[in-house]
């Protein structure tokens, strides 16, 4: 189904979504969920959900929503600001390690950026435990917009986590002495990764691992061995990547997007030296959230499609790949009326899905 050559543009125009050939519904697996960000899985059927205003939960298989849990690092919640992604350790089951990534506000209480912290949870605990933040980016900017914040662990054990340039220094993705607009790839316990590919060049900090993002809300690693991506784009644009080492991905200076309210960004579509998105929507779905299908709960036309929240449209799109470009995008739960915030395929092998909104929901897709 993918290849695993460098990215590369989509030929032409890329293909627009249609509604399914399939029906699927929603079933609600818990509710009351304020703006809920993240989605992680638990032993013994239960989730770990955060929801944006800094809690985080753990929400039993029957739906019933535990306390908020202690121990949080101070949260800058405000826009599109909070707790956001979270994820299990690969190695939960005997270190009972979670990741988490949220806004951070500055020492000095200007600003405000994202950050990434591990921590124990421990069973039945009211509390998180050992908490240590892994990550600051920096700079810090006085902003409420584009944090990005999705992490993946790769099977190595280290972490990606994506970041924004935070929307009013966007000419900063460009830069590589700091770290808006960035993937960075992480040490489990903090740090820059080994084999990182700016760690020997001068003036780059050596946790870059790609740069030219915009601002990146769903990450999910590919059966193809590869992490993969989505970022939003300005007004159309929204892009679908592969970041490799190394890489320069073009905002602000290649787009296919362009001003709010109309007018061209940077220098057009293209440019040597910078990569082409290997899927990308005019007009904007304003996706978050994604995931592989690789179980057979949908039956073998769904197995290996690419599962992508839309927030604008508040539906899900389902995209077949062949040779890691789209051949087809077709969107569920048109008529669902709540905006999909992240998607994950559980240890069950059904699809989960949480809707932001004051009183959020998490769903289990059903065919």
């Amino acid at each position: 189904m993918l290849a695993s050559s460098g990215a590369h543009a989509q030929d032409g125009a890329p293909v627009q979504p249609v509604a399914a050939r399939s029906r699927a519904s929603a079933e609600v697996v818990a509710s009351g969920l304020e703006h809920p960000w993240g989605l992680a899985f638990l032993p013994g059927g239960r989730f770990l959900v955060t929801e944006r205003p800094g809690r985080l939960r753990v929400v039993e298989p029957g739906g019933r929503l535990g306390p908020p849990l202690a121990g949080l690092p101070q949260v800058a919640a405000g826009g599109q600001g909070g707790l956001l992604d979270v994820i299990t350790d690969a190695d939960f089951a005997r270190n009972r390690r979670i990741f988490f990534c949220y806004s951070e506000p500055a020492p000095e209480g200007r600003g405000n950026g994202t950050a990434l912290a591990s921590a124990t949870l421990a069973p039945d605990a009211p509390a998180l435990q050992d908490v240590k933040v892994l990550f600051s980016q920096s700079p810090k900017v006085a902003s409420q917009l584009h944090f990005g914040c999705r992490i993946v662990q790769a099977p190595d054990g280290n972490l990606f986590l994506t970041l924004g340039e935070r929307f009013s220094r966007k000419d900063d993705a460009q830069r590589l002495d700091g770290h808006l607009g960035k993937v960075v790839r992480l040490a489990p316990t903090g740090g820059a990764a080994p084999g990182n590919p700016l760690a020997s060049r001068a003036g780059a900090l050596p946790e870059i691992w790609s740069w030219g993002h915009r601002n990146p809300q769903g990450a999910t690693w590919g059966p193809d061995g590869r992490l993969w991506i989505h970022e939003h784009g300005p007004q159309g644009g929204d892009e679908i990547n592969r970041p490799e080492p190394g890489r320069n991905y073009g905002w602000p200076v290649i787009t296919y997007g362009e001003n709010y309210g109309g007018g061209r960004i940077g220098e057009g579509t293209a440019k040597a030296g910078m990569e082409q998105p290997l899927h990308y929507w005019v007009p904007s779905i304003a996706p978050s959230g994604m995931a592989f299908l690789t179980s057979d709960r949908y039956g073998a036309a769904w197995k290996g499609s690419l599962f992508v929240g839309s927030l604008k449209f508040a539906r899900l799109h389902r995209l077949e790949l062949r040779d890691a470009r789209v051949v087809r995008d077709e969107y569920l739960l048109d008529g669902l009326g709540a905006r999909i915030r992240d998607v994950r395929q559980g240890p069950d092998g059904w699809l989960y899905l949480l809707t932001d909104s004051p009183d959020g929901q998490l769903l289990r897709l059903k065919p």
